[in-house]
């Protein structure tokens, strides 16, 4: 139904919380490599918990293959400096949001190759720097699936 994307993450809870979010949501998670961690790592599995089996995942060995390899053309890159927010967007099956790394975000040369109004951003108090990566990956996916009306959740 939905991708998220993630782009080069560098912290294993986080990425284990966003595979049980994706299994509990039908997304599919597309890892950009080079990964902080190893998927074998023991603190990816514990935040996971038993959700690894559920959830689709693949590895990209960089965001030019994982953009090729998605059956979609709406690709919105998730950044605090984006130019809408997440909630002003109309969102369909098949669109897929893309992360930055948690410790700085998305590179210029990655935000480049998308228009200035694909650039979503989650509201928040000024001043602040931006959301752990799984709460914000929550937040937009959870807005996108509500506003199909939750198709296949109960």
């Amino acid at each position: 139904m939905f991708h998220l994307i993630l782009f080069e993450p560098e912290i294993p809870p986080n990425t284990g919380n966003i595979i049980r979010l994706c299994a509990n949501t039908g997304a599919m998670l597309h890892l950009v490599r080079p990964l902080g961690f190893s998927l074998d790592d023991a603190q990816l599995r514990r935040a996971g918990l038993d959700y690894h089996d559920l959830a689709r995942v693949r590895e990209h060995a960089n965001l030019t293959a994982c953009l090729q390899q998605l059956d979609t053309t709406r690709v919105f890159p998730v950044e605090t400096q984006g130019g809408m927010r997440h909630t002003d967007r109309r969102y369909q099956a098949g669109d897929a949001f893309l992360f930055g790394r948690e410790t700085s975000g998305l590179p210029g040369e990655v935000l480049s190759k998308f228009p200035a109004d694909q650039v979503i951003r989650l509201p928040m108090i000024p001043g602040n720097r931006s959301l752990n990566l799984s709460n914000a990956a929550a937040i937009v996916l959870y807005e996108a699936w509500r506003q199909l009306e939750f198709p296949g959740g109960e």
